[in-house]
């Protein structure tokens, strides 16, 4: 008999609890609203990634050349006021020039061939004045860069940029919230969640071309950008009183 007495008297215990403790606690109603928060703003930036590519009967040979032209490109951007942080080189390879021979009547094919090689060195080049960026460029191609392989153009101080972003956001939030909350006949208790969610893509003008040696000065439009911030808002509600 002992051995059953603690637990007829937990069970007993249990059944005395009221049911309402087992009761689901109710649902929160909520509000969920996302909002775009856009500034747009003119780039002052411009990202150019040039090079120099060099062909010659050797490796070697192509090298050297390779090498004296992207000295002096260099040395062009450094006389122009390019800091040397804003210049990273992004790749640099050398390659066997292949001839392959034609197919003969019978099918078969003799093996390609090494008839040279090329080289090639790339930079990548932040430009902080979009004013001189194409008379730079201009004078880059001129003492040697012969591979302009794109140019993009960017804000530099986009932290700023994405607080008044944000900011923009938080007030179409809170205007459409109330907005919902007096056609909905409701009220917003207080905030539950915010978050922000999406990528700040700004569209980037972009150039593809290789440079003549004699070009005339590039031409530059960088257009304007857009910032945007996307800011996710829950709210907790309640009927509005009557």
């Amino acid at each position: 008999m002992i051995a059953f007495s603690r637990p007829l008297l937990v069970a007993t215990g249990l059944a005395l609890l009221p049911a309402a403790a087992f009761a689901a606690e109710p649902a929160t109603a909520t509000l969920t609203l996302t909002a775009d928060g856009v500034v747009s703003a003119t780039p002052d930036t411009a990202i150019v990634s040039l090079g120099v590519v060099k062909e010659a009967d050797t490796a070697d040979e192509a090298l050297s050349a390779n090498n004296k032209a992207m000295q002096e490109t260099l040395s062009a951007l450094k006389e122009a006021g390019v800091a040397d942080k804003d210049i990273a080189t992004s790749s640099f390879t050398i390659d066997p020039v292949m001839v392959y021979p034609p197919q003969k009547d019978d099918g078969s094919q003799d093996a390609p061939k090494i008839t040279g090689y090329r080289v090639s060195n790339a930079v990548t080049v932040k430009l902080r004045d979009i004013a001189k960026a194409g008379g730079l460029l201009d004078k880059v191609i001129r003492v040697g860069a012969n591979d302009v392989r794109g140019v993009s153009f960017t804000v530099d101080d986009q932290d700023s940029l994405m607080d008044e972003a944000r900011v923009e956001a938080m007030k179409t939030l809170e205007t459409r919230a109330e907005l919902y909350a007096r056609t909905g006949g409701f009220t917003l208790k207080r905030i539950l969640s915010i978050s922000e969610g999406g990528e700040n893509t700004p569209p980037m003008p972009m150039m593809m071309a290789k440079a003549a040696p004699q070009a005339e000065a590039v031409p530059f439009m960088a257009g304007e950008q857009d910032i945007r911030a996307t800011v996710h808002m829950t709210w907790e509600i309640e009927p509005a009183a009557k």
